[in-house]
């Protein structure tokens, strides 16, 4: 497809979905009650459509109850409810073996990734075996596996951290620097589906051939799960793990999905307390919200506003957008942003440029975003899109932006 036709592309999703945006957006009640503000946070946490809410509140004022505590009515309505939510995780993620799989709630990404690291990879790992972590990651996707690496080597067993390699300049892995990295003792490697501050796909299909059939990958989703279509039947990962609240459920909410196929079962350890039963019927709710808008449309959404925004933002000298360089145009043929968008004005700091947005009307995240150490230097202005927004809050940005030139 010509460049000319990629752009026209772009548009064209902005047009043809624009009704159907417009019904989804009414169906948030923070953002309708504040026409004057943009949110632009939503990697960071997800606004919550009606149903979601309604769903809470039903809940709490029909069934709440301690599930797997009690056998009366409400107790058992619980207990129901969170098997019936493994299973609508499950299908949400189109996971092909569900009478194999496991699904684990946790409060969130964070939980869950060292849920693992402390409870499962101990026992998967030998002495002399190889981790590979995305050392430009998120940092809950990097110090899990580092206090794992602590803890063997207190039981005296020594594992070698190897940093993911990355492609110079743009933010990807690098598959074919990965793949020469990898041997028989690569054990376990984790990855991010899309990237928390370039808002790159990171290609996570072609891990699986750079490190071969037996290595367990572990996929951050949380910005990927209720923001693009995640196929666990087209993605030859072992575990899955995202948060609920970047996914439009309540805060409090995560899970973590498990193929069961590679190494031993993973079982998180320790006493089951009280789940977040509340936040759990939230992320069924909104898991079925989603299903509803279809995912795949609110891809293509946040993908048009993002490349709007990129391609604003590449024609004023005094910004500079950070990830790949080759896909800021709405016309490039590289896969632009997955919905954020992260740049940092030459002559203004971050943080002032963060309140001289909020002035505006503007809400985003400027600092480093957690990003690990051998990410970007210094802090920067992160917007991140959803289905409640809208191009003409792109082209104000752009405006407010333009002004500081």
């Amino acid at each position: 497809m010509t460049t000319s036709g990629i752009r026209a592309q772009g548009t064209a999703a902005l047009t043809e979905l624009r009704d159907w945006q417009r019904a989804l957006r009414d169906q948030f009640p923070i953002v309708t009650a504040h026409p004057d503000l943009a949110y632009l946070d939503s990697a960071a946490t997800a606004q919550k459509p009606r149903a979601v809410l309604d769903t809470a509140l039903t809940y709490l004022t029909t069934t709440n109850a301690n599930a797997g505590r009690g056998t009366y009515p409400w107790a058992n309505r619980s207990t129901a409810l969170i098997e019936e939510a493994r299973e609508r995780v499950k299908r949400f993620l189109g996971d092909p073996d569900p009478a194999r799989s496991a699904v684990h709630f946790t409060s969130g990404t964070t939980e869950g990734l060292r849920t693992l690291a402390r409870d499962w990879l101990p026992s998967f790992l030998s002495d002399g075996d190889e981790i590979v972590v995305p050392v430009a990651d998120h940092q809950a996707n990097i110090e899990p596996w580092l206090e794992a690496q602590r803890l063997l080597a207190r039981q005296g067993v020594r594992v070698l951290l190897r940093p993911m390699p990355y492609q110079p300049g743009s933010g990807d892995y690098d598959h074919r620097a990965l793949a020469e990295l990898a041997g028989p003792r690569t054990r376990f490697v984790a990855v991010t589906h899309v990237h928390h501050v370039y808002g790159g796909d990171m290609n996570v299909h072609r891990i699986r051939e750079a490190v071969g059939p037996d290595a367990v990958i572990c996929l951050d989703a949380a910005q990927s799960v209720g923001h693009v279509p995640v196929s666990v039947a087209g993605l030859d990962v072992d575990f899955v793990v995202f948060s609920g609240h970047k996914a439009m459920a309540l805060p409090g909410t995560g899970a973590v999905w498990a193929r069961q196929a590679r190494g031993p079962a993973f079982t998180p350890g320790g006493w089951s307390g009280t789940p977040n039963t509340v936040g759990i019927a939230s992320l069924t709710a909104a898991l079925d919200w989603l299903d509803a808008a279809g995912v795949d449309r609110i891809e293509r959404w946040t993908v048009a506003l993002a490349a709007r925004l990129t391609d604003g933002l590449r024609r004023l000298d005094a910004y500079e957008i950070l990830g790949c360089q080759t896909s800021l145009a709405a016309g490039s043929p590289v896969q632009q942003r997955r919905g954020i968008v992260t740049f940092r004005h030459r002559g203004v700091d971050s943080g002032d440029l963060g309140f001289i947005l909020f002035s505006h009307g503007f809400m985003v995240r400027s600092d480093q975003h957690c990003q690990g150490e051998a990410g970007e230097p210094t802090g920067s202005v992160r917007v991140s899109l959803h289905v409640y927004n809208e191009a003409e809050e792109i082209d104000r940005l752009l405006s407010v932006l333009a002004s500081l030139e």
